[in-house]
């Protein structure tokens, strides 16, 4: 009976903490926005702290009049996204809920215009639109109590039972949290794509981007034990949906940003 109640339990709060993505998907949020915003609010003075900040005012301009142009389109609840260029080797950007967006001066080296830096800017922002960070850690939470659950039903105090546990760990790593890693990427970049165009970038650019990235060097693991899509697979799904981009593109042409380094 007990083992009935904790299962019915679980399937009760995961059922009542669904979400929708801005893309139609069903997710797992289990985790409130403002603890979410707070969380990311933390992080990012932490990383202020112990990371370099740029100062040199061209770059900070640059990287903000892109940011702010592809926030202005986001429809997002934060009015003012605090922007911050880190000086750091990596070609490398991020955003954290609570409207925080970081960049890396080593990405200014493979986006060679606003467009590709902002093909970038977009699909991190995309991230925190979709609530991501949220999905991720909710699906950590779901999958422990899961393994905790099996435990209970099952004896897993043998030597094969042990080794049953292992596998379960491996392969919800692999089955579960890296495709939705991926998918979240998949997301990312299409969202990303539909927002640049929407802040008058040229969605075209991204396709440039990604290949920049491919000829930039570093190896990539076998897609299928990665959290990111290989550059390949991304660039062939942008390609796919540049249509509907390139309307948005048209659509908004006017705006025109002149963000220059």
């Amino acid at each position: 009976m007990l083992k009935k109640l904790i299962v019915i339990g679980i399937s009760l709060f995961i059922l009542v903490s669904c979400a929708t993505s801005p893309l139609g998907r069903t997710q797992l949020n289990l985790v409130s926005p403002t603890q979410l915003d707070k969380m990311g609010n933390q992080a990012f003075q932490t990383l202020k702290q112990k990371k370099t900040i740029e100062t040199r005012r061209n770059v900070n301009r640059y990287v903000t009049c892109i940011a702010n142009a592809v926030t202005k389109v986001s429809n997002s609840p934060v009015k003012r996204w605090e922007v911050v260029v880190f000086r750091d080797k990596s070609a490398n950007a991020f955003a954290l809920p609570g409207g925080k967006v970081g960049v890396h001066t080593g990405l200014l080296k493979i986006a060679e215009n606003q467009h590709q830096l902002a093909a970038v800017i977009g699909h991190e922002i995309a991230h925190v639109l979709a609530n991501h960070s949220n999905e991720r850690v909710s699906q950590e939470m779901a999958l422990q109590q899961g393994l905790a659950l099996i435990q209970v039903l099952s004896n897993t105090q043998t030597q094969g039972g042990q080794v049953l546990m292992g596998a379960l760990g491996l392969g919800a790593q692999v089955g579960i949290l890296l495709p939705y890693s991926r998918l979240h990427e998949s997301e990312a970049d299409e969202l990303g794509l539909y927002l640049m165009a929407q802040a008058g970038f040229d969605p075209r650019e991204s396709v440039r981007l990604w290949q920049n990235m491919s000829r930039s060097g570093g190896g990539q693991a076998p897609e299928f034990l990665s959290t990111h899509p290989s550059h390949d697979t991304r660039i062939v799904r942008l390609k796919q949906i540049m249509g509907k981009a390139m309307s948005l593109y048209q659509q908004f042409r006017g705006k025109k940003p002149r963000c220059r380094l």
